[in-house]
C-alpha cells in the first residue's frame, strides 16, 4: 500500500484550524468577493454552491446552485451539495451559519479588517484549494498595482465619510478594510474617530468637517435620487457615486482599485 499523505494544517482567520490535505473539490463559498476570488483562481468547477449575493463573475451566477444569502442559509440545500469545503467570513456570515456548518463540513472563515489580512486570506485560499502559485501571483499583483497608486495620489488629500447603508445612515469607520483602503489612497476618514459602522444622522455628516461625501452602490444600492437628496442637504458639500466593490471586495477585484481611484479624482474635478 502506498504511503497516506502527511496532513496539512492551516489557522483560518479566526485561528480555527483547517485541514487542506486532500484537494476541495466541491467548494460553498458564502462570501460574494471570494466566489470572484475563486473563478479567478481557475476553480469554476469545483465551485458548486454560491450565495444570492454573488453576482460576479456572470457566468458563475448564472450556473451554480444558490443557497441562501449571506446571514440566511439554506441548510438542506447545502446539506444536498454535500461540500468538502466551505468558505465564509465574519463580517458577511453570522456566527450561528458558521457553528452549524463546522459541524458537518470543513469551514474556513475570513476575517478582513486590512489590506494584509486580505492578501493573507488570499494565499490561505491558494493553499486550501491546491492552488498556490495562482494566488501567489495574484498577490504580486496586487501589490505590484497598489505600488503604482503612489505615484497617482502623490500628495493629494482630502477628507470623506462613506455611507455603507441609509435609513437608517451608517457610515465606515476605524477598524474595517474601508478605511484601510482609506489609508493606502489617502484618504482622511471623517468618521475614523468611531469604531467600525457606527449609525450618525445627516447632522454629524454636515458636523464631520468633511470634503466628500461617498455613496457606494453596495451593500445599500445608492442612486442619483439619494445623491440629490445628500447633495440638497449638504450644499458644500461633494458628493459622489462610488463603486461599493472597490473598497469592500477583497481578493482578485483589488486589481481595480487604481482605475476606480482614477475614476473618483475626475469625479471630484467636475
Amino acid at each position: 500500500m502506498g504511503k497516506s499523505k502527511k496532513q496539512q494544517i492551516l489557522k483560518d482567520q479566526l485561528n480555527r484550524s483547517v485541514d487542506y490535505t486532500q484537494k476541495p473539490l466541491r467548494i460553498v463559498s458564502l462570501v460574494p468577493s471570494i466566489t470572484e476570488l475563486l473563478s479567478y483562481l481557475g476553480l469554476d468547477e469545483e465551485l458548486i454552491g454560491i450565495t444570492k449575493f454573488c453576482i460576479k463573475p456572470d457566468h458563475i451566477y448564472r450556473t451554480k446552485k444558490r443557497i441562501g444569502g449571506t446571514k440566511q442559509v439554506h441548510f438542506d440545500q447545502i446539506d444536498a451539495l454535500n461540500p468538502d469545503l466551505i468558505i465564509a467570513n465574519k463580517e458577511e456570515n453570522t456566527e450561528e451559519i458558521v457553528e452549524v456548518l463546522s459541524k458537518k463540513y470543513k469551514v474556513y472563515v475570513s476575517d478582513i479588517i486590512s489590506y494584509e489580512d486580505a492578501l493573507s486570506m488570499i494565499q490561505d485560499i491558494g493553499r486550501l484549494c491546491h492552488v498556490h502559485d495562482k494566488s501567489s501571483k495574484l498577490v504580486q499583483k496586487i501589490r505590484k498595482s497598489f505600488a503604482e497608486l503612489e505615484t497617482l495620489i502623490e500628495q493629494r488629500t482630502f477628507k470623506a465619510a462613506y455611507l455603507v447603508w441609509n435609513d437608517p445612515i451608517m457610515v465606515a469607520g476605524n477598524d474595517t478594510y474601508i478605511d484601510s483602503i482609506f489609508e493606502i489612497l489617502h484618504i482622511s476618514n471623517g468618521f475614523k474617530n468611531l469604531s467600525r459602522y457606527p449609525l450618525v444622522d445627516v447632522e454629524a455628516i454636515q458636523n464631520a468637517d468633511i470634503d466628500v461625501l461617498m455613496l457606494p452602490s453596495e451593500p445599500f444600492p445608492f442612486k442619483e435620487k439619494h445623491k440629490a437628496y445628500f447633495q440638497e442637504l449638504l450644499p458644500d458639500k461633494k458628493i459622489i457615486l462610488v463603486k461599493g466593490e472597490i473598497f469592500s471586495w477583497y481578493g482578485s477585484y483589488m486589481l481595480h482599485i487604481k482605475t476606480a481611484y482614477l475614476e473618483i479624482l475626475n469625479s471630484l474635478n467636475k
